[in-house]
Parts: C-alpha cells; structure tokens; sequence
C-alpha cells in the first residue's frame, strides 16, 4: 500500500510538470485562449490572483488542454496500452477542434504523455497509477486555491516570457 501511495506521488509531480511545461510551451498563459478562458482570468484576478495564471486556469476548464490530454492518455495506455494513448489523443484534437481551440496543447500533452506513461510503466509504474496522480496534479491547480495557483503559473510563465 504505501509503495502504490508512493508511486502516485511520484506520477503526479511527473504529470504536473508534464501538464504545466507543456502548456506554458504553447503559450497558454499568454491570453485567453477560447471562449470562457478570458471571463475565468478576468474573475480570478479580480479576487487578487494572476491574471495570466488565470487564462490558463480558464484554458484548463474551457478546453482540452494539456492536462485533460495527460489524464485521457494515462486513461488510453491503462485501456490498450499505447495505441490507447494514440486515440486519446485523437479524442483531443477532435474536442479541440469542438471548442475552436487553436492551439495544440493537449493534442501534444496526450502524445507525449502516452510515451511518458508507458516509459515509466518499464520500470514498475502502472497506468493507474499515472491516472490517479494526474487527478491529483488537477487537484493542486484547480481545487485547492485559485488565487494561489494563479500566481504560482504567473510566476512560471514570467520565466518563459
């Protein structure tokens, strides 16, 4: 049991900074990507959080990005192992594609997590595990503080900018 809780730990700071470096690549942060992204920043930073954190927390909700490709991945690779985490990622560019999401985050976090998933289950890691800590990694972005969350993405993204 406690080698399983370690185990999720450990996918879910891998998923975290998977999901986080990947949208930061795309430029999440930047604006409000699709409709719904700009009201939730606007919102968050109304309430004293960071207004780029914001877009990206509204990006995150609005649109399948590369958090929803990391967790859809993990979910296709525990399924079918990696052709799984190919149709999820299929799965994503086509509700991307629903929302006019432009970009291509969670297409890519949904390749690139399936490699990473698969990876790690060389060497002892199960699917699960990844989908439970990718649940876990949300968690720590969406559900825990806003405010909080929002600074901390301002504060990564004002690195890359």
């Amino acid at each position: 049991m406690l080698e399983e809780f370690g185990r999720i730990v450990v996918a879910a700071v891998i998923a975290w900074i998977l999901f986080l470096s990947i949208d930061i690549f795309w430029r999440l942060p930047q604006t409000g990507g699709v409709s719904g992204a700009d009201a939730i920043g606007k919102a968050i930073a109304g309430r004293g959080g960071d207004q780029h954190g914001g877009w990206m927390m509204g990006n995150i909700v609005c649109s399948p990005d590369a958090s929803a490709g990391t967790l859809l991945a993990a979910c296709g690779v525990f399924v079918a192992g990696i052709p799984g985490g190919f149709a999820a990622a299929i799965l994503v560019y086509i509700g991307n594609r629903i929302c006019h999401d432009k970009g291509y985050a969670g297409t890519s976090g949904a390749l690139i997590a399936t490699f990473v998933v698969a990876g790690f289950m060389q060497v002892g890691f199960l699917a699960s595990d990844f989908i439970a800590g990718m649940v876990l990694a949300i968690l720590t972005i969406q559900g825990l503080s806003h405010t909080h969350a929002s600074r901390l993405i301002g504060y990564i993204w004002r690195w890359r900018a």
